[in-house]
């Protein structure tokens, strides 16, 4: 017995996989709904729906982008310190020091800008093609948010660094916080922790960074899959006749069996 048949035997194997490789549409349907992995996953996907050609595979590659920045910026908070001038020195000794520091970071703010792009064209792949109406209008409010939430992901963290781009970012975004009607200055004052650019500001745009923003994009992503699910799926263009998914009609046969 090989050792991938016997991790199938193992508890482990069968509490997430509860059903053999599914060999008919029955199989197939016990499989999703038993399994744990993937139970967000449809029982049953139209054909045109999953064309690269339609989808490019976009709201897949955010995700993708993601779970990147998620594993690199766990990465990267071993060794950056949010403090003054802490963080400047830690960053850079994380490109000298630190065996693939440097790799890691651009991997990071790559995937960043990488993640803003394909959210975004994910976005206009959907408006174009008419999938933000009845009934996916609510889901389409949750991507709007969660497009909202990654410039914010990614505009935290550029004051992380602590050099002139950070502080020049950080000077900007404050300032047109503060240009907000009536609650402008609460609103700077909140974001600076103070009146001036300094520690505070530092650590709540950390905070935001790290935590709270993440965990956002993790509850809103749950809520898009899960409304991509109960809102019949992925939308898909009107078939033509011709594409219809329909089984091929069966040969005739001749009555009373053989004919000769």
């Amino acid at each position: 017995m090989g050792l991938w048949s016997k991790f199938k035997q193992t508890t482990l194997y069968k509490s997430i996989y509860r059903n053999e490789y599914p060999d008919t549409p029955r199989n197939q349907v016990l499989v999703i709904l038993n399994s744990v992995v993937l139970h967000l996953h449809p029982v049953k996907v139209p054909r045109r729906a999953i064309r690269v050609s339609y989808t490019w595979g976009l709201g897949g590659l955010s995700l993708l982008m993601f779970l990147i920045l998620t594993v690199t910026g766990v990465w990267l908070m071993f060794y950056y310190v949010p403090a003054v001038p802490d963080a400047y020195f830690s960053v850079q000794a994380l490109e000298t020091d630190v065996i693939f520091g440097m790799f890691s970071r651009n991997l990071h703010r790559w995937a960043a800008h990488g993640m803003v792009l394909a959210v975004w064209l994910h976005m206009a792949r959907v408006f174009y093609t008419g999938a933000y109406k009845p009934p996916r209008d609510f889901n389409w409010a949750i991507g709007v948010v969660l497009f909202t939430v990654t410039v914010l992901l990614s505009f935290t963290g550029y004051l992380l660094p602590w050099d002139q781009l950070a502080y020049w970012a950080i000077q900007v975004g404050s300032n047109m916080a503060g240009s907000t009607p009536f609650i402008g200055k609460q609103v700077r004052f909140v974001l600076l922790g103070g009146y001036d650019i300094g520690l505070p500001t530092l650590v709540r745009w950390y905070t935001l960074h790290v935590l709270l923003l993440p965990l956002a994009a993790i509850v809103l992503m749950a809520v898009h899959f899960w409304r991509v699910r109960k809102d019949g799926g992925i939308s898909t263009p009107i078939p033509y006749e011709d594409e219809e998914e329909t089984a091929p009609a069966p040969e005739p046969q001749p009555l009373g069996g053989a004919a000769d």
